[in-house]
């Protein structure tokens, strides 16, 4: 594991990721290739029926694995999603969400991973997402 905190991953989504910080997402772990991830809730995340909108729910899985692949890499910011697979599993009521990311496979220039989304509080899955990363060569 590269030694990145909670507070360097924080930095770096002020300084260079402004989606991220206008939907609020905010690191609750980290280890070594995983990272659980929190969307607090935000009325501005519903879509008409009362649900949560799709793109929160990619946007806060992508940055999730980013979080989780630069446990392996190092504060890599040019590391960037070059492939994303999502199943939506189940209609996601209002409130908090969690992304919960693994990487699965490292290389000198993919990363390869995936993403289980829930409802903070809830057991079942709302989303499973799996994504490719591209890792910038060392210069």
């Amino acid at each position: 594991m590269v030694d990145i905190t909670v507070e360097e991953i924080e930095l770096l989504t002020l300084e260079s990721l402004p989606f991220a910080v206008d939907y609020g997402f905010r690191v609750d772990s980290l280890e070594s290739g995983t990272s659980t991830v929190r969307a607090p809730y935000q009325e501005s995340f519903l879509r008409p029926g009362g649900t949560i909108s799709g793109p929160v729910i990619m946007g806060l899985a992508d940055y999730a694995l980013y979080v989780a692949i630069l446990t392996k890499i190092g504060l890599v910011e040019l590391a960037v999603t070059t492939n994303f697979n999502i199943n939506f599993l189940k209609r996601p009521e209002p409130g908090d969400l969690l992304a919960i990311a693994s990487v699965i496979k490292i290389g000198k220039r993919l990363a390869v991973g995936e993403i289980e989304v829930y409802l903070d509080g809830e057991e079942s899955m709302i989303a499973h997402a799996t994504s490719t990363y591209s890792i910038p060569p060392k210069t």
